[in-house]
């Protein structure tokens, strides 16, 4: 089956970069692995080029190295395989400047191929590729858009807190959710952070002030185009990161930054158009059509598989909490904010859902690989999702089937999945579990100051 994430940019689109911008000489090459830290190479103007021409080598161990970077030597992809390298091909419209890096910068991002040009199949980019394909083959092309969440922390004084406003100083204490104070506070934050997204071509729309003090979020244009929308969703994380650190802040889209405040989470919103391009999902129904419910009977049933790749670290899940709209259980409804999956109000043409499940802190281009191929799922077995919920989602019938509410039996349930190892690859399945096991077995392995305080005197 082809890969849709099979782009690769021509060395006419570097040349035509560098015509219209010859002072930039320092340009970062990303490569965003299943952990989803950016990593790579800062090269010179030259060295891009060839890059364009014939692709760069990178070890293939950085497929499966940790969020720390450390390798994960128990995938069999560090010493067994001799290191080897394999090479990376440029993501074609993502050669832009980088402001946050200085004057003379920019970056662009990769896809990882085998040394026959194979595409490979641990890269997130070319996991998402298989689902669009099938869903291709299905006669449908998803369209999606990603939110974000996200905090500006002061780690000036070693535990994060709240960052102060620039224009007062005041540091925030209470909700304050959609205040306009607070949008104003970070005035130069944000205006720096919008002219960073226009330099890089990302459609970044509206913001609000949200449910805790410090905390953000923006919208991305939705796109039928979902590769190039999570794209922009990893290379939004790191410009967010970047522009912070301009103004003496952390941006962190950490699951769960403060016990008592609100998480993060990353909602992806999400239809299906046709094969004459219109929505699939659109209704006069608020609930729309047969396929939307059948999408979201596929989303329900596979909600627990998925949960490792929605919640992928150990503070994702101190996230899930009843009452606090991240959701904790199998659910769905119609203009309602207390449910996992939900059909947002609006006009017949707009009908969609959102997921809302992801911590800021997941991939958004294996999220959302996930959440399509659990649509697929429903759509190809025409999935009932069941009654809508009406009311308070969270104290529902549905919501005594629990999703896993930890790390090891989320990768559990991951690993075991016939569904996702189908849908995602096996071999990507079995990697990623391997990554996230050994992660939880170091997490857990470190003594912190908790053990201290509960465990030193009194056992």
């Amino acid at each position: 089956m082809p890969d849709s994430s099979n782009q690769i940019a021509t060395v006419e689109e570097a040349r035509a970069f560098f015509a219209a911008n010859p002072d930039v000489d320092a340009v970062d090459i990303i490569f965003t692995n299943m952990c989803g830290v950016p990593r790579g190479k800062r090269l010179r103007q030259h060295e891009v080029i060839a890059v364009y021409e014939s692709g760069r080598f990178l070890p293939g161990s950085v497929l499966v190295v940790d969020i720390t970077g450390r390798d994960t030597e128990e995938t069999g992809l560090v010493w067994e395989d001799g290191d080897a390298d394999r090479y990376v091909r440029p993501v074609p419209g993502t050669l832009v400047r980088a402001p946050w890096l200085g004057e003379h910068a920019a970056q662009f991002l990769t896809s990882f191929y085998e040394l026959d040009g194979t595409p490979n199949d641990l890269d997130p980019r070319h996991v998402l590729g298989r689902v669009v394909d099938e869903l291709a083959a299905e006669g449908l092309t998803p369209v999606a858009a990603v939110e974000l969440e996200f905090y500006l922390v002061d780690i000036s004084q070693g535990r994060p807190r709240p960052a102060a406003g620039q224009v007062t100083g005041h540091r925030g204490d209470d909700i304050q959710v959609y205040g306009l104070r607070e949008m104003q506070e970070f005035k130069p934050f944000f205006d720096d952070l919008y002219a960073a997204c226009d330099a890089q071509g990302i459609p970044l729309e509206s913001g609000i002030s949200e449910y805790a003090a410090g905390q953000f979020e923006f919208t991305l244009r939705h796109k039928a185009d979902v590769l190039r929308a999570t794209d922009e969703a990893v290379m939004y994380k790191r410009l967010v990161k970047g522009v912070a650190m301009q103004h003496g802040f952390e941006a962190t889209f950490m699951a769960k930054p403060f016990a008592e405040s609100a998480g993060n989470g990353m909602h992806l919103h999400v239809s299906m158009n046709d094969a004459q391009g219109r929505n699939a999902f659109a209704s006069e129904d608020p609930a729309g059509t047969e396929l939307l419910r059948h999408a979201i009977g596929g989303m329900k049933a596979l909600l627990a598989d998925s949960m490792a790749i929605f919640a992928p670290n150990a503070n994702s899940y101190r996230r899930f909490k009843a009452n606090s709209y991240a959701p904790v259980a199998p659910t769905w409804g119609v203009n309602n904010r207390t449910v996992s999956l939900r059909v947002p109000a609006g006009p017949p043409a707009s009908r969609h859902v959102e997921h809302r499940v992801c911590g800021a802190d997941a991939h958004p281009t294996l999220a959302l690989a996930t959440v399509l191929a659990a649509m697929l799922h429903g759509i190809r077995h025409k999935i009932d999702p069941g009654p809508a919920v009406v009311g308070n989602g969270y104290e529902s019938p549905e919501a005594a089937v629990k999703l896993p509410n930890n790390w090891a039996a989320a990768i559990d349930a991951f690993e075991a999945s016939p569904h996702m190892n189908a849908l995602l690859g096996e071999r990507f399945v079995t990697n990623y579990a391997c990554v996230k096991r050994v992660e939880m077995a170091n997490f857990l392995g470190t003594v912190t100051e908790l053990d201290y305080a509960w465990y030193l005197r009194s056992a």
